[in-house]
Protein backbone atom coordinates (compact mmCIF):
# COMPACT_ATOMS: atom_id res chain seq x y z
CA UNK A 1 0.00 0.00 0.00
CA UNK A 2 2.75 2.48 0.93
CA UNK A 3 4.53 1.84 -2.38
CA UNK A 4 1.33 2.71 -4.29
CA UNK A 5 0.98 5.89 -2.25
CA UNK A 6 4.60 6.81 -2.91
CA UNK A 7 4.06 6.32 -6.66
CA UNK A 8 0.95 8.51 -6.49
CA UNK A 9 2.91 11.19 -4.61
CA UNK A 10 5.69 11.13 -7.21
CA UNK A 11 3.13 11.39 -10.02
CA UNK A 12 1.51 14.42 -8.34
CA UNK A 13 4.92 16.04 -7.86
CA UNK A 14 5.79 15.39 -11.53
CA UNK A 15 2.52 17.04 -12.58
CA UNK A 16 3.41 20.14 -10.53
CA UNK A 17 7.14 20.76 -10.90
CA UNK A 18 8.28 23.47 -8.51
CA UNK A 19 5.00 23.51 -6.53
CA UNK A 20 5.66 20.64 -4.11
CA UNK A 21 8.60 20.70 -1.68
CA UNK A 22 8.19 17.27 -0.02
CA UNK A 23 6.45 13.96 -0.67
CA UNK A 24 6.31 11.39 2.12
CA UNK A 25 4.26 8.41 3.29
CA UNK A 26 3.70 8.27 7.05
CA UNK A 27 1.22 6.26 9.10
CA UNK A 28 -0.32 4.86 5.94
CA UNK A 29 -1.10 8.30 4.49
CA UNK A 30 0.41 10.31 1.67
CA UNK A 31 1.72 13.69 2.83
CA UNK A 32 2.70 16.63 0.66
CA UNK A 33 4.33 19.93 1.59
CA UNK A 34 3.20 22.51 -0.98
CA UNK A 35 4.43 26.04 -1.62
CA UNK A 36 1.99 28.63 -0.26
CA UNK A 37 1.19 30.27 -3.61
CA UNK A 38 0.56 26.88 -5.26
CA UNK A 39 -2.03 25.49 -2.84
CA UNK A 40 -5.11 26.25 -4.97
CA UNK A 41 -3.55 24.76 -8.11
CA UNK A 42 -2.41 21.58 -6.31
CA UNK A 43 -5.70 21.04 -4.46
CA UNK A 44 -7.63 21.51 -7.72
CA UNK A 45 -5.48 18.77 -9.28
CA UNK A 46 -6.05 16.50 -6.26
CA UNK A 47 -9.81 17.04 -6.51
CA UNK A 48 -10.22 16.65 -10.29
CA UNK A 49 -7.51 14.28 -11.55
CA UNK A 50 -8.93 10.75 -12.18
CA UNK A 51 -6.02 9.10 -10.36
CA UNK A 52 -6.69 11.22 -7.25
CA UNK A 53 -10.35 12.29 -6.88
CA UNK A 54 -9.85 13.69 -3.37
CA UNK A 55 -13.27 15.34 -3.50
CA UNK A 56 -13.93 15.54 0.25
CA UNK A 57 -12.20 18.16 2.39
CA UNK A 58 -12.27 16.56 5.84
CA UNK A 59 -10.80 19.57 7.64
CA UNK A 60 -8.20 22.33 7.72
CA UNK A 61 -6.22 22.97 10.86
CA UNK A 62 -3.14 24.83 12.04
CA UNK A 63 0.04 23.87 13.86
CA UNK A 64 2.33 26.36 15.57
CA UNK A 65 6.14 26.04 15.56
CA UNK A 66 7.27 29.38 17.10
CA UNK A 67 10.97 28.62 16.62
CA UNK A 68 10.64 28.56 12.79
CA UNK A 69 10.61 31.60 10.50
CA UNK A 70 7.55 30.13 8.75
CA UNK A 71 6.03 29.38 12.11
CA UNK A 72 2.69 27.86 11.06
CA UNK A 73 1.68 24.77 9.13
CA UNK A 74 -1.76 24.94 7.56
CA UNK A 75 -2.85 21.31 7.17
CA UNK A 76 -5.49 20.16 4.67
CA UNK A 77 -6.88 16.64 5.16
CA UNK A 78 -8.59 15.22 2.06
CA UNK A 79 -10.43 11.97 1.38
CA UNK A 80 -11.03 10.11 -1.88
CA UNK A 81 -14.13 7.94 -1.55
CA UNK A 82 -13.57 6.54 -5.05
CA UNK A 83 -10.06 5.24 -4.30
CA UNK A 84 -10.47 4.85 -0.50
CA UNK A 85 -7.40 7.00 0.22
CA UNK A 86 -6.50 9.92 2.42
CA UNK A 87 -3.95 12.64 1.81
CA UNK A 88 -2.50 15.31 4.07
CA UNK A 89 -1.31 18.52 2.41
CA UNK A 90 0.71 21.09 4.37
CA UNK A 91 1.53 24.71 3.61
CA UNK A 92 4.11 26.66 5.62
CA UNK A 93 2.99 30.16 6.56
CA UNK A 94 3.79 33.15 8.74
CA UNK A 95 1.78 36.04 10.18
CA UNK A 96 2.65 38.53 7.45
CA UNK A 97 1.78 36.69 4.24
CA UNK A 98 -1.72 35.26 3.74
CA UNK A 99 -2.39 31.77 2.42
CA UNK A 100 -4.69 31.67 -0.65
CA UNK A 101 -8.21 30.61 0.30
CA UNK A 102 -9.55 27.35 -1.16
CA UNK A 103 -13.23 28.22 -0.65
CA UNK A 104 -13.62 28.33 -4.44
CA UNK A 105 -12.69 24.61 -4.54
CA UNK A 106 -14.33 23.33 -1.35
CA UNK A 107 -17.30 25.12 0.23
CA UNK A 108 -16.49 23.52 3.59
CA UNK A 109 -13.17 25.41 3.68
CA UNK A 110 -14.94 28.64 4.65
CA UNK A 111 -15.45 27.81 8.32
CA UNK A 112 -12.20 25.86 8.65
CA UNK A 113 -10.22 28.85 7.37
CA UNK A 114 -12.10 31.15 9.73
CA UNK A 115 -11.27 28.83 12.63
CA UNK A 116 -7.59 28.74 11.65
CA UNK A 117 -7.54 32.55 11.41
CA UNK A 118 -9.27 32.92 14.77
CA UNK A 119 -7.15 30.45 16.74
CA UNK A 120 -3.73 30.89 15.06
CA UNK A 121 -3.84 34.23 13.23
CA UNK A 122 -3.11 32.76 9.78
CA UNK A 123 -4.83 35.01 7.22
CA UNK A 124 -6.41 33.67 4.02
CA UNK A 125 -6.50 35.91 0.95
CA UNK A 126 -9.72 36.05 -1.10
CA UNK A 127 -11.77 34.54 1.72
CA UNK A 128 -15.36 35.81 1.40
CA UNK A 129 -15.92 36.36 5.14
CA UNK A 130 -12.73 36.10 7.21
CA UNK A 131 -13.72 37.00 10.76
CA UNK A 132 -13.55 35.39 14.17
CA UNK A 133 -15.54 32.19 14.62
CA UNK A 134 -14.93 30.81 18.13
CA UNK A 135 -13.75 33.81 20.14
CA UNK A 136 -15.49 37.11 20.81
CA UNK A 137 -15.21 39.94 18.27
CA UNK A 138 -13.16 42.09 20.63
CA UNK A 139 -10.86 39.23 21.63
CA UNK A 140 -7.17 40.13 21.60
CA UNK A 141 -4.78 37.48 20.29
CA UNK A 142 -5.03 33.94 18.96
CA UNK A 143 -5.46 31.33 21.72
CA UNK A 144 -3.86 28.24 20.13
CA UNK A 145 -0.49 29.91 19.57
CA UNK A 146 2.12 28.46 21.85
CA UNK A 147 3.11 31.93 23.07
CA UNK A 148 -0.45 32.86 24.07
CA UNK A 149 -0.67 33.71 27.80
CA UNK A 150 -2.32 31.10 30.00
CA UNK A 151 -4.60 33.62 31.70
CA UNK A 152 -6.12 36.80 30.42
CA UNK A 153 -7.26 39.97 32.12
CA UNK A 154 -10.98 39.82 31.32
CA UNK A 155 -13.59 37.10 31.08
CA UNK A 156 -16.75 37.22 29.00
CA UNK A 157 -20.13 36.03 30.23
CA UNK A 158 -23.80 36.58 29.56
CA UNK A 159 -25.55 38.50 32.35
CA UNK A 160 -29.17 37.35 32.68
CA UNK A 161 -30.23 40.45 34.62
CA UNK A 162 -28.73 42.91 32.12
CA UNK A 163 -29.66 40.70 29.13
CA UNK A 164 -26.31 41.30 27.49
CA UNK A 165 -22.71 40.09 27.30
CA UNK A 166 -20.50 41.67 29.97
CA UNK A 167 -16.75 41.78 30.51
CA UNK A 168 -15.43 41.22 34.04
CA UNK A 169 -11.90 41.35 35.37
CA UNK A 170 -10.46 37.87 35.89
CA UNK A 171 -10.55 36.80 39.53
CA UNK A 172 -8.28 33.84 40.25
CA UNK A 173 -9.33 31.71 43.20
CA UNK A 174 -5.72 30.83 43.98
CA UNK A 175 -2.52 32.76 43.44
CA UNK A 176 0.00 31.26 41.08
CA UNK A 177 2.60 29.33 42.97
CA UNK A 178 5.31 26.86 42.24
CA UNK A 179 4.36 23.39 43.36
CA UNK A 180 6.80 21.30 45.40
CA UNK A 181 6.17 17.85 44.00
CA UNK A 182 8.51 16.29 46.57
CA UNK A 183 6.11 17.32 49.30
CA UNK A 184 3.96 14.37 50.42
CA UNK A 185 0.94 16.69 50.33
CA UNK A 186 1.28 17.64 46.64
CA UNK A 187 2.76 14.72 44.78
CA UNK A 188 3.20 11.34 46.36
CA UNK A 189 6.46 9.63 45.57
CA UNK A 190 7.76 6.34 46.83
CA UNK A 191 9.79 6.46 49.01
CA UNK A 192 8.62 9.71 50.59
CA UNK A 193 11.19 12.20 51.88
CA UNK A 194 11.90 11.37 55.50
CA UNK A 195 11.10 7.67 55.14
CA UNK A 196 14.78 6.92 55.56
CA UNK A 197 14.47 8.03 59.23
CA UNK A 198 11.82 5.44 60.01
CA UNK A 199 13.45 2.22 61.23
CA UNK A 200 11.23 -0.82 61.76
Amino acid sequence: MSEALRELGNAIKAAHPGDIDEVDVRLGELMLVVKRDSIVRVLKHLRDDPSCLFKMLVDICGVDFPERAQRFDVVYNLLSLKHNRRIRVKVRANEAEPVPSVVSLFNAAGWYERETWDLYGVAFSDHPDLRRLLTDYGFDGHPLRKDFPLTGHVEVRYDEEQKRVVYDKVKLQQDFRSFDFLSPWEGMTRPLPGDEKAKH
